[in-house]
């Protein structure tokens, strides 16, 4: 048994171990990866675009592009955005040249949080991926429109990595149990999934950390694992299971959380674990803006000034002063008053146009820079509302089938109460408000 441990302890994690190095071992992404899906047709016709990998952590982001590297036999150069600078990827993109007109195939040149890359980082990657130096497979876990610019943007084809399913996770933990050596060694019976499957969240990298946690732990020839002996062995041994940061997505939820649930004193706790563990200040602050409109909105406009201030701040004034300005803006917000109206509007709008498709604009709504336009009626009666008392003048400004559809629906609070009875008085009864 001890000499088993040493064998373990030597050895690659779990994780690395179970990597597949085939589509058909790939486990999850059906959607992305399954028989006819788009990027296993484009994998298989040795066709593959740039592309942005975007997903959760763990879900096999950069095991899909060794994959699609080995697949295709391309050489293979991986950059981490953390670690790396514009020289590294100068250095990198040179090498990848020579490497091209040696091989006469393109290579791939895999990035990993490629969000964490400043502007000057990515638009040095531009030149190489139009002149087709490089095929760039960048992944993130940040909305890419957001985080990586444009020009970039549009040169690549985004792809959306799903969290695993409970089926993905049994899959993944069978597999290990009867592919890994170390762990077949042991003849590991699961007799309750849920504490694995809440621990790992959908992370299968994490997932295999807990598992391999929980194997070393078994003692006196106990094979059988249930979710009270998963939960005692992880919280005795958080530091191994945390060594790598696997608690970030689940503190970045508890701060949210706080803040949505109007709770200043926890919200700035939580604040306080990120500064303490090293998390990017501007991460931290992107989240508030983000969080201002989604849960505050109209019900205190204030909060998203506040918030997109903070921000800016942060980026100017650096650490560890910055994380004064975060605290003001996160008690600030949790103390606030809240609403989800303007979240919960273009949630239900989304809806609607995907149901309704691309209706017709009315014509006194559509622009006439053109003679032509002008004798199609476009601009015909439209009513100019600065030219009215009030500012205002009812006419449709819908489709005509979806006349009279409310879709903003004011939170119960002073503010927006103030916004219901503006409307109201405005548009009488068209919208029921």
């Amino acid at each position: 048994m001890v000499g088993l441990l040493k064998i373990m302890a030597t050895k690659a994690p779990l994780a690395e171990r179970m990597r597949p190095e085939t589509i058909d071992d790939y486990v999850g992404q059906y959607h992305l990866l399954g028989p006819n899906a788009v990027l296993r047709k484009s994998i298989e016709s040795n066709n593959i675009p740039s592309m942005i990998l975007w997903g959760p952590p763990g879900v096999g982001k950069t095991t899909l592009a060794y994959i699609i590297s080995k697949r295709l036999r391309r050489p293979f150069y991986n950059l981490s955005a953390i670690n790396s600078g514009v020289k590294d990827v100068r250095e990198v993109i040179e090498k990848a040249n020579v490497s091209k007109m040696a091989y006469q195939e393109q290579p791939i040149l895999f990035i990993d949080e490629i969000h964490r890359f400043s502007k000057s980082q990515q638009d040095s990657l531009l030149n190489a991926v139009e002149r087709g130096i490089i095929t760039l497979i960048g992944a993130t876990t940040e909305n890419p429109s957001f985080e990586v610019i444009s020009a970039l943007l549009s040169r690549c084809q985004v792809y959306t990595l799903k969290p695993l399913e409970e089926t993905d996770l049994v899959k993944l933990i069978n597999k290990a149990l009867t592919d890994d050596d170390l762990l077949k060694s042991k003849s590991l019976v699961i007799d309750e999934y849920e504490a694995l499957f809440r621990l790992s969240g959908g992370d299968a990298r994490k997932l295999l950390n807990v598992l391999e946690l929980i194997a070393n732990a078994l003692e006196g020839g106990r094979t059988h694992i249930n979710n009270e002996f998963v939960l005692a062995q992880v919280q005795q041994n958080m530091a191994l299971y945390d060594k790598a940061g696997e608690q970030h997505y689940d503190i970045i939820s508890a701060f949210i959380k706080s803040i949505r649930g109007s709770d200043p004193n926890a919200a700035v706790y939580w604040l306080a674990r990120m500064i303490e563990g090293g998390e990017d200040p501007l991460f931290i602050a992107r989240r508030l803006v983000i969080l201002a409109s989604e849960d505050i909105g109209n019900a205190n406009p204030n909060a998203l000034l506040l918030a997109t201030n903070c921000f800016q701040a942060v980026n100017l004034i650096g650490w560890p002063e910055s994380r004064i300005i975060l605290s003001q803006a996160v008690t600030y917000m949790a103390s606030s008053v809240k609403s989800n109206a303007a979240y919960e509007a273009i949630n239900k709008a989304q809806t609607l146009v995907r149901q309704t498709g691309d209706l017709s604009i009315p014509l006194h709504l559509r622009n006439a820079p053109t003679k032509l336009m002008k004798n199609m009626d476009y601009g015909k009666d439209y009513k100019y509302a600065h030219m009215y008392e009030g500012n205002f003048v009812e006419q449709e400004f819908m489709p005509k089938e979806l006349s009279g559809q409310i879709l903003y629906d004011p939170g119960n609070n002073s503010s927006e109460q103030k916004l219901r009875e503006h409307l109201r008085k405005l548009w009488k009864d068209k919208y029921g408000y």
